[in-house]
Formats: C-alpha cells, sequence, structure tokens
C-alpha cells in the first residue's frame, strides 16, 4: 500500500490505523490514507469491501447503526472527528454526503436548497438565502433547468437532476468536503456524464471522496484511487499509476478483470 506524500499542501483528511467494526465483525482494517484538498479521490473494490462503510466514517454517519466501534485516528484538518466534543452538526456540515439513489425532500425545489441554510440560521433576510439557493444551483450545474420552476415539487424532477439538487442542497451549507456515495449508479448515461462534468468543476473548490463500483469512471474523474479489498485498503497512489502500474498484484488483476 501507498500512500501518497508527494503533494505539496497539507491533507484535509488524515486516516490513521482506522479499524471499524460493525459489532464483533471487523469491517475495516488498518486504513491508512491522506486525502487532499481540491483533488477527487475514488474508492474502487467489489460489493461489500468496505468502501461505503469507509466513506461514512468521515461524517460519521455510522455513528446511527447500533453497535458500531470505531478505532484509530481521523483527522479533519487536524482535529479529531471522533473526539467527545465534537459537534456532529458541525462536521456534517463541512463534510457532506451524496447517496446513491437521489433522496430529495418531497418539498420545492427552492425549499429543498434552502433547507439546510435555514436550520443552521445562515441568513438574516429572504435576499440572501434567494442568493444561496441560485448560486448552489448554478454551482450544481441545475440552474438552467430548474429556475423557472423552484416552487415545483422536487419530486418531479429527472433522477439526474434530483441527484444534481442534492448536491446543490449538499454546496448551500457551505460544505467544504463532498462525499459520494456511487452518486451516478441509479443514472443513464447522459446523465451520469453530467455528473461526472460536475465533478470536475466541482473539485475546483470542493475536495471529493466518491465510491464507485465503475473503473472507467474512476479513471476519467479522479486524481487519487484507492483500491479496497475484504476490508482492507490494498492500495493507494495516483490514479494513473494505479490503472497503469499498479504495484500489487491484487490491484492489477481487480482491474484487469481477473477477480472481482
Amino acid at each position: 500500500m501507498c500512500i501518497i506524500s508527494c503533494m505539496s499542501n497539507s491533507p484535509v483528511f488524515t486516516i490513521r490505523d482506522l479499524d471499524f467494526y460493525y459489532g464483533a465483525s471487523k469491517a475495516l482494517s488498518q486504513i491508512n490514507m491522506d486525502i487532499f484538498p481540491q483533488k477527487v479521490t475514488a474508492l474502487i473494490g467489489p460489493s461489500g469491501c468496505g468502501k461505503s462503510t469507509y466513506l461514512r466514517c468521515l461524517n460519521r454517519m455510522n455513528d446511527t447503526i447500533a453497535g458500531t466501534r470505531v478505532e484509530g485516528q481521523i483527522l479533519l484538518d487536524g482535529e479529531d472527528i471522533y473526539a467527545p466534543d465534537m459537534d456532529l452538526a458541525y462536521l456534517r456540515q463541512r463534510v457532506g454526503m451524496v447517496f446513491q439513489k437521489p433522496n430529495p425532500f418531497p418539498q420545492s425545489i427552492y425549499d429543498n436548497v434552502a433547507f439546510g441554510p435555514r436550520v443552521l440560521q445562515m441568513t438574516k433576510n429572504r435576499s440572501d438565502l434567494d442568493e444561496i439557493v441560485e448560486r448552489s444551483l448554478q454551482r450544481a450545474a441545475v440552474w438552467d433547468d430548474v429556475k423557472d420552476q423552484l416552487r415545483d415539487d422536487a419530486l418531479g424532477l429527472s433522477l439526474g437532476e434530483q441527484q444534481r439538487l442534492c448536491i446543490a442542497r449538499v454546496l448551500a451549507v457551505e460544505a467544504e468536503v463532498i462525499l459520494m456515495d456511487e452518486p451516478a449508479s441509479a443514472l443513464d448515461p447522459i446523465a451520469t456524464a453530467k455528473i461526472e462534468e460536475l465533478i470536475h468543476e466541482l473539485k475546483k473548490r470542493y475536495t471529493i471522496v466518491i465510491v464507485t463500483h465503475n473503473m472507467q469512471q474512476a479513471a476519467r474523474v479522479s486524481d487519487s484511487t484507492g483500491l479496497f479489498w475484504l476490508g482492507e485498503l490494498i492500495e493507494f497512489d495516483a490514479t494513473e499509476k494505479i490503472f497503469t502500474n499498479p504495484q500489487h498484484e491484487l490491484t492489477e488483476a481487480y482491474i484487469t478483470g481477473r477477480m472481482g
């Protein structure tokens, strides 16, 4: 396993010796990784290998599951996110999540994006909120599609538009890191291409970690890639190196389709 250390800027996330348990079952073992700002990190591997579990560790979404336990350390800008005094609302504001299946609220398009800023009391007046909604929808590349129907039910959007709306919802609360758990797996090829184009744009401002079963997608969108296998991080390096010159024979076997 290789930890990328050649980049000049400091990592946003520093993960060291991470173990994760569902009850007595160990799902992750000794994960070490640095995640750098304004880069896309892809997590690949077969189903059930720990990718999504690891992703949810990064904003403590696993805390909602009874009997789970974390050992090791996850630092966000040097701060231990599993410290007893960590404010989970603050953490999840900074580290947002986009799920495999689009999950807009059964509300208007406008209210979906405005929900977080309202709860967090980020604005003092309606014009400021309007500005946040428009800016978030623009950054999520869905503004032109919905600007004339902001009061319409978000559930009436296409799946691709719903997913970009969910991304806008994360952006509206000024997230710094966007976690994406197979964000295009439920989408058609055209909608998938739009999500990939959006990822390229978003990484100019945000740090992105994406779980994907689509190795071609990982190769297209990411700067670094990690292969998970049976709860272990087998290899982690620059994406080009992972796909053209992997150091571990299991990585090569998975990339070439001989295993997994």
